[in-house]
């Protein structure tokens, strides 16, 4: 992913797997989602602390889902200025891209943890150690659904 917000992000196809991606110092959350259905699920979330560690468990999910391109969660506040992970969560980025040669694409994920953590309620997981594990993973999969949507209505237009 080029370091300049304004550079032209490439095009994604038809047809392929997505990951998306929750970032934080503790652990990163990990969905998968298709193009073709429009559909994200929570994949994992890697609590590894070293970033080589976190680099060989992504690497491990690239090999086995094959995506054609990644989605990293840039945290804004609600008037769209910069967060205190903002910059760290597009350093990330660009590393996945460096390091995997694949499209990443940024995705704004205002509010996802919130979301997150209401749906998780909703299922029925009472208790914030239940929740907790699972968090950033539901997280993860609100920033990839939000991207394939957005994505589906700008194609769908006439």
């Amino acid at each position: 992913m080029p370091d300049a917000a304004s550079a032209a992000l490439p095009s994604l196809p038809a047809r392929g797997t997505l990951l998306g991606f929750d970032f934080g110092l503790a652990r990163i959350g990990v969905a998968s989602g298709e193009l073709e259905t429009g559909q994200a699920s929570a994949l994992a979330t890697l609590h590894d602390e070293s970033n080589e560690a976190r680099f060989k468990a992504i690497a491990r999910l690239i090999a086995e889902w094959r995506p054609v391109a990644l989605v990293v969660g840039i945290p804004v506040h609600l008037d769209g200025s910069e967060h205190e992970l903002t910059a760290r969560c597009r350093r990330f980025a660009n590393q996945l891209h460096g390091r995997f040669n694949l499209p990443v694409f940024p995705a704004d994920e205002r509010l996802s943890s919130v979301a997150a953590e209401s749906e998780l309620c909703r299922a029925g997981l009472e208790g914030w150690r239940e929740r907790k594990a699972v968090l950033d993973a539901a997280a993860a999969r609100i920033i990839l659904q939000t991207f394939l949507d957005a994505h589906r209505h700008e194609h769908s237009r006439c």
